[in-house]
């Protein structure tokens, strides 16, 4: 039965629930991913199809299943989110403040490759993916869309 597991890597996260809650967790991933060369990323995961992903709650010190949707924002290393992009071709980038439905404010920088007719940040954020990448000064910020009361680009 051993031989019909999945190998897994842990991978330390730190979520933000609705209320503003912060917890430590692990996930696990993939050694490889479905959609792309490489090992699955964070963003595979949570923009994946499950309703429910697996975490090990670090404080608790128990297994746990969180609900996807009711992630705010997941922030992992930025390492985890490295791939997938094409060294030659520049993508569109902007730094944003990020204003969540329970009070808390992010920034960062969103960057991404779109079609140059559907380039605008805009189109990005209504993108069906139910969560973006903000890079942040030390971290990569996984942020669920529907918990999102306002972008703002930040003034230069």
């Amino acid at each position: 039965m051993e031989d019909l597991r999945v190998p897994k890597r842990r991978v330390s996260a730190e979520v933000l629930l609705p209320g503003g809650a912060a917890r430590r967790i692990t996930l696990f991933l993939a050694e490889a991913a479905p959609a792309h060369t490489g090992p699955e990323r964070p963003t595979d995961l949570l923009n994946g199809g499950d309703d429910f992903v697996p975490a090990f709650d670090e404080e608790a010190r128990a297994m746990t299943f969180l609900n996807r949707a009711g992630l705010a924002v997941v922030r992992v290393e930025r390492e985890l989110e490295d791939g997938g992009v094409d060294a030659l071709t520049l993508p569109t980038e902007h730094e944003v403040d990020v204003l969540l439905e329970s009070g808390a404010t992010l920034r960062g920088l969103v960057s991404y490759l779109r079609p140059p007719e559907r380039s605008r940040l805009v189109d990005f954020l209504n993108e069906p993916a139910p969560f973006f990448r903000l890079i942040e000064a030390r971290a990569i910020a996984l942020v669920n869309k529907h918990h999102v009361a306002r972008v703002a680009l930040v003034k230069p």
